[in-house]
């Protein structure tokens, strides 16, 4: 089957530097398009992603967080796109913690695609990679709820802090990924002198946006999730602390009888009856052992020991 008239050629380059983009892309790129796209540093939510126009062509970055289950971590893989009548640019750039965007499989599935069914293509895969991360973060705050009784305190605190600083830099990359595929979608993007997105591609473009839609809800959902873990969290140890303080004021209060009665028979006063009596020894013991045990019966019956 022949290649349709409007297919265009696509190249893609791994981390390539000013000569390698110069040959794949002969013609003149704007400062602040070539700055990115040579730029090597990859974190979690910059360059924002966005889709522009730059006259003759379209300039795109999209951005893929990616969770490290087994590290607790995640990192971000950036493809920037140039999009051409007829020729497709990806640069793919390799994360310092991490490995690269993978767009072997689009290669081998989508032979001779036009410029736009390409590019919607990409941002399928990145969609569906935000719906994967969602789960992915779901699952990590799941493990946390089952063990939240059982891990220690301080680690409890370091996974949901971690969860929360994750889900909030994935929140600043999926929102301006949502706010550039929705400016596709309203024909807000277009080249000069052609149309790199007709309609059906623009319909393409929806299911796209509909993804990201349901990632959107999916973090919000997991931000909820996080919260309510922290909020049992915290009120677990409030209790635990309410337990301790309650043990340590049933000690005290066991301790305070015979105190009283070893302070009054320790005045120095010449004139107190039982200081004569034979089984004065014996009658303050009786008075502290008796006190302790009424005590102890009172407090084992509330639950308190």
């Amino acid at each position: 089957m022949s290649a349709p008239s409007n297919a265009c050629l696509w190249v893609d380059l791994l981390d390539p530097d000013a000569e390698a983009l110069a040959r794949a892309w002969p013609e003149p790129l704007h400062p602040e398009v070539l700055a990115v796209l040579l730029a090597q540093h990859v974190h979690l939510d910059e360059p924002r992603p966005k889709f522009e126009c730059h006259g003759s062509y379209v300039f795109g970055v999209l951005l893929l967080p990616v969770a490290v289950k087994h590290e607790n971590r995640v990192y971000s893989r950036e493809v920037d796109l140039l999009l051409g009548e007829r020729l497709v640019l990806t640069v793919r750039k390799t994360p310092p913690d991490g490995t690269p965007l993978d767009l072997s499989r689009l290669r081998e599935t989508h032979r001779d695609p036009t410029a736009g069914m390409l590019a919607w293509h990409i941002v399928d895969e990145v969609a569906e990679g935000f719906l994967d991360l969602v789960d992915d973060l779901q699952e990590e705050i799941d493990e946390l709820e089952d063990h939240i009784d059982d891990w220690p305190a301080a680690t409890i605190r370091q996974r949901v802090s971690a969860l929360r600083h994750d889900l909030l830099h994935i929140r600043r990359t999926l929102a301006p990924t949502r706010d550039a595929v929705r400016a596709v979608i309203d024909d807000r993007i277009e080249v000069e002198g052609g149309e790199l997105f007709p309609h059906d591609v623009e319909l393409h473009f929806g299911s796209a946006f509909d993804k990201l839609l349901r990632a959107s809800e999916g973090l919000e959902t997991a931000r909820d999730l996080i919260s309510g873990v922290r909020d049992y969290h915290q009120s677990k140890v409030a209790h635990d602390q309410n337990e301790v303080m309650k043990r340590l004021t049933v000690v005290a209060s066991i301790f305070l009888p015979p105190t009283f009665v070893v302070g009054v028979y320790g005045q120095n006063f010449a004139a107190i009856p039982e200081l004569g009596w034979t089984h004065g020894y014996a009658f303050s013991w009786a008075l502290i052992v008796a006190s302790t045990l009424v005590q102890l019966v009172y407090f084992g019956r509330k639950g308190w020991l």
